[in-house]
């Protein structure tokens, strides 16, 4: 059994029953019936009233958002699903600081619990830089099933991977 990029960290106990799920077809029809929504966030303006609706119930003395876009160019195959990053530009004598978040543009077709968990990461690093203990429990401050959800967020990376090593066409979300 070769372990799939996504579920690389994940227990051999649980890598087994996904490969067994791939194995008998059922991987998108699973997630299909546990995530069969998407989300009707389609375009940049859309996210980004989407991110400064989360950020103003959740983080609301958090430095201000400049930019928040679908980013093309995003390699969800290098693990980077969104970005955040923190730009310092010199204006005359003023130093001028802006915060942009990029999500991956293949969130613009995935259900809407994942868009949110992956908006609820790159948030939570606008308090957090690090991948540690505060920056999750942030994490599950603001999405209390963070953890799952980015387990079967996964989960779905790896149906698509599954779906065009087998030269399928997606039409429907899952």
């Amino acid at each position: 059994m070769n372990a799939r990029k996504y579920l690389a960290g994940y227990p051999l106990h649980l890598q087994t029953r996904v490969h067994e799920l791939i194995a008998q077809g059922r991987l998108g029809a699973m997630l299909a019936e546990k995530y069969g929504q998407p989300h009707a966030v389609r375009n940049d303006g859309q996210l980004y009233d989407y991110v400064q609706a989360l950020k103003e119930q959740h983080l609301r003395k958090s430095v201000p958002l400049g930019k928040v876009i679908y980013d093309a160019k995003l390699q969800v195959m290098k693990h980077a699903l969104g970005t955040h990053t923190s730009l310092s530009r010199i204006q005359g004598s003023k130093l001028k600081a802006s915060r942009e978040i990029r999500i991956a543009s293949v969130f613009r077709a995935a259900p809407a619990e994942f868009l949110k968990m992956i908006v609820v990461h790159e948030l939570a690093h606008l308090r957090e830089a690090e991948h540690n203990k505060s920056f999750y429990q942030l994490c599950t401050h603001i999405e209390p099933d963070y953890h799952q959800l980015e387990f079967d967020m996964r989960l779905y990376l790896t149906h698509l991977e599954v779906e065009r090593e087998q030269g399928q066409v997606r039409i429907a979300p899952i």
